[in-house]
């Protein structure tokens, strides 16, 4: 099936972060997906943990800049430039080159997926072929995708949330919403900015989602305020307000609403059948997202659901697109 001697490898292609699973070791690598290069020349200064260090801070000469956007490729250069370093730096001195499965989310176009194949290729792989990324987390988050029965998965991302439901080994019903960790962030940049006149870096936007974010505004009610700083917007200083967790929730309220909505959509248009399966099992939540304190309490309020969170649900989509590489064969034949 392989070259002797081959580490073939999955990657979790992330508008947030890259994942990168080596067949046989597991997950080698876990990095931003960031590369900062030269407004001069387009060279590449950094990539991954290094280039996000850079975000922000850069002077003129410097731009960091994040290639993949809504869970595509948005500069297509510099997203071949980051793959080719990830692929490299997983697989270390490993000679010949790997075949490569990559996620996707499941609304991409052909062009925007063939996009992700040619870009893998060039980047160093032998071959590459795409996995969609509900479908993967459902294998990393251990459910049954193989067997007769309906599973749900919701896997919230970066820059999407793909929403699915798995029969047999193929996706049933499915929809995908480019609504997911960015835009929370860029929703809480926005309230702070409005109610308070102060802006606010991205970094700064994704610690209070975390610190202080909750998906219900009953619980948000109990959550400390906590002091953030930025600039002035009146005045054009530094300065420090108290946000709190109702501020937090209002601000991604409207966003974790349409995510709900999304799941509630993919449920309505499955069997009856599937339906049933899923309310015996519930719903399965990976990815980022998922860990937004009491998501899965609101989406099985909203649903009538039970919903739960998959073990490491950061890493689901990785471990699932690395064990497909078992099944590479028959991904060869659909492909």
């Amino acid at each position: 099936m392989f070259g002797l001697g081959e580490k073939n490898i999955g990657i979790d292609l992330g508008t947030a972060n890259t994942i990168v699973y080596v067949d046989g070791k597991g997950i080698v690598l876990r990095e931003p997906s960031v590369v900062a290069k030269s407004t001069k020349d387009g060279e590449v200064i950094a990539v991954g943990e290094e280039a996000r260090a850079m975000v922000g801070r850069t002077p003129g000469s410097i731009q960091a800049v994040r290639p993949m956007k809504d869970g595509v490729i948005a500069d297509y250069d510099t997203t071949v430039a980051m793959m080719k370093y990830f692929i490299e730096k997983a697989l270390g001195h490993s000679s010949g080159k790997p075949y490569v499965m990559v996620c996707v989310p499941t609304g991409i176009t052909a062009v925007e997926k063939r996009a992700v194949i040619d870009a893998t290729r060039v980047a160093g792989a032998r071959d590459a072929y795409v996995i969609e990324e509900p479908f993967a987390a459902a294998i990393g988050a251990g459910l049954p995708v193989m067997d007769p029965t309906g599973s749900m998965v919701v896997d919230i991302g970066g820059g999407t949330t793909d929403v699915a439901t798995i029969s047999l080994g193929g996706i049933v019903s499915s929809r995908s919403v480019r609504m997911a960790g960015d835009k929370l962030n860029d929703s809480i940049i926005g309230f702070v900015r409005q109610k308070y006149n102060l802006l606010i870096g991205e970094r700064t936007a994704e610690q209070l989602k975390w610190d202080i974010g909750s998906a219900s505004a009953k619980a948000a009610k109990d959550i400390e305020p906590v002091p953030v700083r930025g600039r002035d917007l009146v005045t054009g200083l530094p300065t420090t307000v108290e946000v709190s967790g109702v501020d937090v929730n209002a601000a991604i309220a409207e966003s974790v609403a349409e995510i709900i909505d999304t799941v509630k959509e993919t449920l309505e248009e499955t069997s009856p059948e599937i339906a049933a399966d899923v309310i015996d099992h519930g719903i399965v939540l990976t990815g980022g997202g998922a860990l937004l304190k009491n998501l899965p309490e609101v989406i099985a309020e909203e649903t009538q659901v039970p919903v739960t969170i998959a073990p490491d649900p950061l890493d689901c989509v990785a471990i699932g697109t690395g064990e497909s590489l078992k099944s590479i064969n028959v991904i060869k034949k659909k492909q």
